[in-house]
């Protein structure tokens, strides 16, 4: 699934294809690049982001799903039901919903429906995020939205565990080390981790690690959240990394902006496991 951010203000790419014209034409190379879906999204929903009126998003996203829906197939990325409705009537296919609660509007448009977990909101989601059992309480979540999806009639659905949505650093890694749990529900999973502020904190420790070689991995090198990630569009390494470790896992849609980049590296492990089971 690559990305089309159609804002100004969101965390990887704020502006950079904000008009309708350089959306379209991104949108374009994202499914030349090998995307099967395009996510094409009006309202940032980066940490400490503001809502975006459901007029305003529909103004930013609505031509360039008209564009791009006769080129392959697009998803929403909204919370809102009115954006979701007229996405679909422009050629959307699936609501991708961070809220996790638009399945019955899903269900009632005959689409495909992302449920995303999330705690609390943007403008509030890293306020000190705190969990008991981070894997258990968003797999239990997910579940429970999953079931209410399907009883509502969603034919095509998958969950997503929502790095970043209301995690810290912690919190990213035990999901990221446990996905096998996820997958283990037995409904397809997704995940959007692709650049994601985690990654540029543990790419930051492992430049560290490198001017200082005696310590071992990232062991020693005091990583946390107050740690500066790298820049933006220095993580496409932990962005490859995590998700070739995601489709092991058995993810099933993989989120993400460097769309060759991650066909190719999920291809490759993909050719190795056939190789080895040969």
């Amino acid at each position: 699934m690559g990305v089309v951010n159609v804002t100004p203000d969101s965390f990887s790419d704020g502006g950079r294809w904000f008009e309708p014209a350089s959306a379209i034409a991104h949108g374009m190379d994202l499914f030349a690049a090998g995307a099967a879906i395009v996510d094409v999204g009006g309202e940032s929903t980066r940490p400490g982001a503001e809502p975006v009126e459901p007029a305003e998003e529909q103004r930013r996203v609505l031509p360039v799903i008209e564009a791009l829906a006769d080129h392959g197939r697009i998803s929403v990325d909204t919370r809102n039901e009115e954006t979701a409705v007229a996405a679909v009537a422009a050629g959307a296919t699936i609501v991708n919903d961070i809220s996790a609660g638009l399945h019955e509007v899903a269900a009632g448009l005959g689409v495909g429906w992302v449920g995303m977990h999330m705690q609390g909101d943007p403008r509030t989601m890293q306020h000190a995020p705190t969990y008991e059992d981070v894997v258990g309480e968003v797999r239990e979540h997910l579940v429970a939205r999953a079931e209410a999806a399907r009883d509502a009639g969603v034919d095509e659905l998958w969950i997503d565990p929502g790095f970043g949505f209301g995690k810290d650093l912690r919190h990213n890694l035990e999901l990221l080390a446990h996905l096998d749990e996820l997958v283990a529900t037995g409904f397809p999973v997704a995940v959007g981790i692709s650049r994601k502020a985690f990654l540029g904190r543990l790419l930051a420790a492992s430049d560290q690690r490198a001017s200082a070689p005696a310590l071992p991995g990232l062991v020693g090198v005091g990583i946390g959240d107050d740690t500066t990630p790298v820049p933006v569009d220095d993580r496409i390494e932990g962005s490859l990394a995590a998700a070739t470790w995601a489709a092991v896992q058995g993810v099933r849609l993989i989120r993400a902006h460097d769309v060759l980049a991650t066909v190719h590296a999920v291809e490759l492990v993909g050719d190795m496991a056939l190789a080895g089971a040969a």
